[in-house]
């Protein structure tokens, strides 16, 4: 497994990506993500910052993650001063085809090398109160729940927010 820098020739392996892995999330209740988001004009955007991360198995996107330090005002809620600089991990999904390989946890390493990289101490991570899955995994990388938070860019949806100190 290659972990790299996502580039504008990923997005249709990404796209197709996404729209294999929203289907599922919908139908266990996550409604983190929908047919609106993410798409191919978050993940440019991404790519144009070089904050998309891919995780690349035999030539083809098996997962992807951004990361950024750009937090959500929402945080604050979660007793976080985000006036502090830190990692955020934001759009982490792995395609149906490779659940099981860790490679979730694989890119969950890349925040922690941007963190030594950039001398930040603090890495962020929120998900849907639905995500079972990323509830159970965080912990397991040393990540501590702080709360539940909302975010106004997708109304109606709780989020649990999880923190990391290096």
């Amino acid at each position: 497994m290659l972990i790299r820098l996502a580039t504008i020739k990923d997005i249709p392996q990404i796209m197709k990506l996404i729209a294999e892995v929203v289907p599922m999330m919908i139908a266990s209740g996550n409604l983190q993500w929908d047919n609106n988001y993410p798409n191919t004009t978050v993940f440019t955007d991404d790519i144009n910052k070089n904050q998309l991360w891919a995780a690349e198995v035999e030539g083809q996107i098996a997962g992807v993650t951004a990361i950024t330090t750009d937090q959500e005002p929402e945080y604050a809620k979660a007793g976080w001063d985000i006036t502090e600089a830190a990692i955020v991990t934001h759009r982490l999904a792995v395609s149906l085809q490779y659940r099981g390989l860790g490679i979730a946890a694989t890119l969950l390493l890349q925040p922690e090398n941007e963190a030594l990289r950039r001398n930040i101490k603090i890495l962020r991570i929120d998900t849907n109160i639905s995500n079972q899955a990323t509830q159970k995994l965080f912990p397991k990388l040393g990540y501590l729940y702080a709360g539940e938070i909302d975010l106004s860019f997708r109304p109606g949806l709780k989020f649990y927010s999880y923190e990391k100190r290096l």
